[in-house]
């Protein structure tokens, strides 16, 4: 399967991205078929420079672009990105969310149940039948 992905380049905080074509069991600093561009997030004015059409062209091949680079290119305005996004939207709304049972209909009057009457406490039925809770020597 094919994957469009960041690959990081750059020295340490100071992060620089590739826009790369790759197979999505590669490492993400390994081998890759195409760059189609870069993002450089550091400066005062991110850049994300890219090749729209090879991008469209690796789409329609089959590539599924990463949540992140999915959400930068909807920025830029790349028609069909909102598919990526919102399927990223969806699966993490389910895993934060904990499920939740249907709420229960609430009872008409006509069928709620009869109060039921308290039964005594443990100590006063020890108290009626005569042991008075002391040791006996």
């Amino acid at each position: 399967m094919l994957v469009i992905r960041l690959q990081r380049t750059g020295r340490t905080n100071l992060a620089t991205y590739r826009i790369v074509v790759a197979e999505k069991a590669r490492a993400v600093k390994g081998k890759f078929l195409e760059i189609l561009g870069h993002y450089l997030p550091a400066q005062k004015n991110p850049v994300l420079e890219f090749d729209a059409e090879r991008i469209d062209f690796w789409v329609k091949k089959g590539a599924i672009p990463s949540n992140t680079l999915a959400r930068l290119l909807k920025s830029k305005g790349v028609k069909g990105m909102d598919a990526y996004v919102l399927r990223y939207a969806k699966r993490k709304s389910k895993s934060e969310q904990p499920e939740e049972a249907a709420p229960a209909p609430a009872p008409t009057p006509a069928a709620a149940p009869a109060p039921v009457a308290e039964a005594a406490p443990a100590e006063t039925a020890a108290a009626s039948a005569g042991d008075s809770g002391e040791k006996k020597e």
